[in-house]
């Protein structure tokens, strides 16, 4: 840290009445960045002031947030390829203090249950429907039909919580999991649905697959997994009348799957009137841009 007595003695002033002369102490501790958070916790634990712990929870807050956009955006830059640690970035919007040590043993037991079922002699749709089993049947996950609407469906610690979500939850998840058994599925961008794509194998690599040629079939994760093929995209896209577009058919990359999440959060905290959350989470999507 820069000068830790430096910074006690601002988190000190944060009580200053002049709020001209607040602004420039709270924009000095701006300046310690992430690393400030510990001591103004200490700080906001001893204070008894609400105005005071208003004041620092407030700059606490902003301090994640600054880390969070930051971490997402060397994220899009040198890591999209890793979706779990994109999907933790997100989850900690509304979790920062989020165990992310159980949230990865938890997907790694889901890995293991499937990976002891596996073998090299399964066909794609028997590796598919391993991997249905696993986590629909044994791990009891399910679709969130009666609070499609809440936020909570969208974020990895209410999914593994509840065992319940919404198709992109659910999507990422089977993601997660198939990925870290090389099993070449990716997400498919589908308007107002999302679904997943198995691969041909020989095309695994290419995180930019940029059409769907490739594609073997399709899986609905809102819907235990259930394999359907392109005629049924064609026929969902005919009844939203919205024109064609090759991209409602291809794999998709992990950074628009996380752009759909944040999308969609948004979505869901303006129908609740958060604006709050509305306005950080426009900001944290603008990290996405940075690559």
């Amino acid at each position: 840290m820069k000068d830790e007595k430096e910074l006690l003695a601002l988190i000190s002033l944060v009580d200053e009445p002049d709020e001209r002369l607040y602004e420039q102490v709270r924009n000095r501790i701006y300046d310690y960045g992430y690393e400030a958070i510990p001591s103004l916790e200490k700080a906001w634990e001893s204070a008894f002031d609400d105005k005071l712990q208003d004041r620092l929870a407030a700059i606490i807050h902003e301090l994640q947030q600054q880390h969070l956009f930051t971490e997402l955006s060397d994220w899009s830059k040198f890591g999209y390829d890793d979706l779990l640690r994109g999907y933790l970035i997100v989850t900690r919007f509304q979790y920062p203090d989020l165990d992310v040590h159980a949230i990865t043993t938890a997907i790694g037991m889901i890995v293991q249950e499937v990976w002891l079922e596996l073998n090299p002699h399964l066909t794609p749709l028997e590796k598919v429907k391993v991997i249905n089993h696993v986590i629909y049947d044994i791990n009891k996950f399910s679709a969130n039909t009666t609070n499609i609407q809440s936020p909570d469906n969208y974020y990895l610690k209410q999914l593994l919580d509840t065992k319940k979500g919404n198709p992109l939850s659910l999507g990422m998840l089977y993601l997660l999991v198939a990925r870290s058994l090389k099993i070449p599925i990716y997400g498919v961008d589908l308007p107002r649905h999302f679904v997943l794509a198995y691969v041909e194998q020989e095309f695994v690599g290419n995180e930019h697959i940029s059409s769907d040629d490739h594609v073997a079939f399709y899986l609905n994760p809102f819907n235990k997994g259930a394999v359907f093929t392109r005629n049924e995209i064609s026929l969902y896209i005919r009844q939203l009348k919205l024109e064609h577009n090759d991209s409602f058919y291809a794999p998709c990359s992990n950074r628009t799957i996380l752009q759909r999440m944040i999308n969609g959060l948004i979505d869901t905290y303006k129908q609740s009137s958060n604006e709050e959350k509305v306005e950080e989470l426009k900001q944290l999507i603008k990290a996405l841009d940075i690559h």
